[in-house]
């Protein structure tokens, strides 16, 4: 009888290590596709990659809780040789991943419970699981019941619809007039729409500001304005100085 366990239990042991090993090759081809291939890598063959990985894990659940395969929970590993120095076959079996197996490494390897640190924190979401009401708690599930079907609603959405909608968000109304903008770039480039005009009289040589015109656009002339003398009441004083824009004689 106990032999015939321990080959049942030797049988699920190679049949779960061959599952194993199918996923381990799976996700390396998937990370290598994700590292060297990802300008040619397509959405679909993501989701196959995906479904591999899903299905080949589902096989492995079937195995653990199928009827003829023994309680591996009741197993125990008890390490019967601790050394400081480098196991070359350790090495090989667990591909360069293990080399050691001393005092420092079993404890994580041989580890059946989580670590005290995130122990603490179960003990403490415990906690704060508890000390919510169950109205509170039927509030937020429905909250987040409502999130989960607005979010699969909008995944779910022909994807025509979701570029229609896009289109028109994009659409905005312009902020400029075309007209206006082609006017003023022809006036700066090519000078359209500016007359040639000259100073109605002839100019006083000497003062700053009233050189030769250029022809082709508007020019500032600075004129005096003058008329009496300066402390005469109701009149402009001699001396201000204005600039005005010149006009043609012939527009007055």
């Amino acid at each position: 009888m106990q032999q015939r366990e321990e080959k049942q239990l030797e049988a699920a042991v190679e049949s779960l290590a061959s599952r194993v090993a199918h996923v381990k090759n799976a996700l390396h081809s998937f990370i290598y596709k994700l590292e060297n291939e990802y300008e040619r890598l397509t959405w679909p063959s993501v989701l196959d990659n995906f479904a591999l990985l899903s299905g080949q894990l589902n096989s492995i659940n079937k195995l653990l809780k199928n009827e003829k395969t023994p309680s591996f929970r009741n197993q125990v590993i008890i390490p019967l040789l601790l050394s400081p120095d480098r196991d070359e076959d350790l090495a090989k079996l667990t591909e360069q991943r293990v080399p050691v197996f001393s005092h420092e490494i079993v404890p994580d390897y041989l580890r059946t419970k989580p670590d005290p640190e995130v122990e603490e924190q179960e003990k403490q979401l415990s906690v704060e699981a508890a000390r919510i009401g169950p109205e509170a708690a039927q509030k937020q599930i429905q909250t987040l019941n409502k999130l989960c079907s607005n979010l699969l609603e909008k995944l779910n959405n022909p994807r025509d619809d979701r570029d229609s909608e896009s289109a028109a968000i994009r659409q905005n109304k312009p902020s400029f007039n075309p007209a206006d903008t082609n006017a003023l770039v022809g006036a700066v480039a090519f000078g359209k729409g500016l007359s040639k005009c000259r100073p109605p009289g002839p100019v006083a040589p000497g003062h700053p500001g009233q050189g030769p015109m250029m022809s082709g656009g508007p020019t500032l002339q600075q004129v005096t304005i003058g008329g009496g003398s300066s402390q005469q009441a109701g009149k402009m004083p001699s001396s201000i100085k204005t600039n005005i824009k010149s006009a043609h004689p012939y527009n007055r």
